[in-house]
């Protein structure tokens, strides 16, 4: 409906460009991030205290080391912002059920793609305000309770590639709360089920290999995992080897299949865009 001919690099700079202004935009509201940055590191303790207790109640059975849970947990806050699925942009929903959607189609430029660009932007201009002060706060915990630097030279580097395709993944799934809303038209319900299902499935409540091994195994394979599941336990040394690469792969996976079926409902979902009342 709003797709136009153009070149691949101007179709890149194009995205680009958005993305910087939005990216930039976004970077203004500090206040709200040391508010965040607050409550973030009032969580991070109390988690890692929490699995203290457990692990001095029992360390055999933890299927973690207690260094790897608590830099997990750690950044787990410190990029709360660019992995949650409870983060959406209450402009697009309401412009989805008050009928303003007609704007976003005059543009030239994919919906699909613009909105996407528009959260990731969104999340990393979050995410830059709040994650360092974090892991610096946290890497003064004394040892094993605070931050490490990664185990290795591969897992800091898995941990950059996986994160940035975490990242993305985590915004492909999310597109569909602003998809299903099109046929809801009521956004509430939907952000709700995502929200839990996302939350317990993707190891943001708690990590996966925690899960009971035949449910873990599972979830392992599912897109949720391909989020910050495997970013934070790749940095602490969790995930290693040749298995970085292929849950990179899986992440590379999940991202194609999620875009190509958010684009294919996403055309099907404006057929049924109700632009302003009529």
């Amino acid at each position: 409906m709003n797709a136009v001919n153009t070149s691949p690099k101007s179709a890149i700079r194009k995205y680009a460009t958005y993305f910087r202004i939005r990216f930039t935009s976004g970077l203004q509201y500090r206040a709200a991030a040391a508010a965040g940055v607050a409550t973030q590191f009032a969580w991070g303790f109390l988690t890692v205290l929490l699995y203290k207790a457990f692990w001095e109640a029992d360390p055999a059975s933890f299927p973690m080391g207690i260094a790897q849970v608590t830099s997990y947990m750690w950044l787990r806050q410190a990029f709360l912002a660019l992995f949650n699925s409870w983060t959406v942009d209450n402009t697009i929903l309401s412009d989805i059920t008050g009928g303003n959607i007609a704007y976003e189609l005059v543009r030239p430029m994919n919906l699909y793609a613009l909105w996407f660009t528009r959260n990731i932007s969104m999340r990393a201009a979050n995410a830059t305000l709040r994650f360092l002060p974090i892991l610096i706060v946290a890497s003064l915990v004394p040892a094993p309770w605070g931050m490490h630097l990664p185990v290795s030279v591969p897992a800091a580097l898995g941990f950059l590639l996986t994160m940035f395709l975490g990242a993305l993944v985590t915004c492909a799934i999310v597109m569909f709360i602003y998809i299903f809303t099109f046929f809801t038209m009521q956004p509430m319900g939907v952000r709700m089920v995502f929200n839990a299902v996302t939350d317990f499935c993707s190891g943001n409540l708690v990590p996966l290999p925690f899960f009971p091994p035949a449910m873990a195994a599972f979830l392992e394979y599912t897109p949720f995992a391909a989020m910050q599941n495997i970013p934070f336990r790749i940095y602490s040394g969790h995930i290693a080897g040749w298995d970085i690469l292929r849950c990179a792969g899986l992440q590379v996976f999940w991202l194609i299949v999620l875009v190509m079926l958010g684009s294919l409902l996403m055309k099907k979902a404006l057929k049924r865009a109700v632009i302003q009342g009529g």
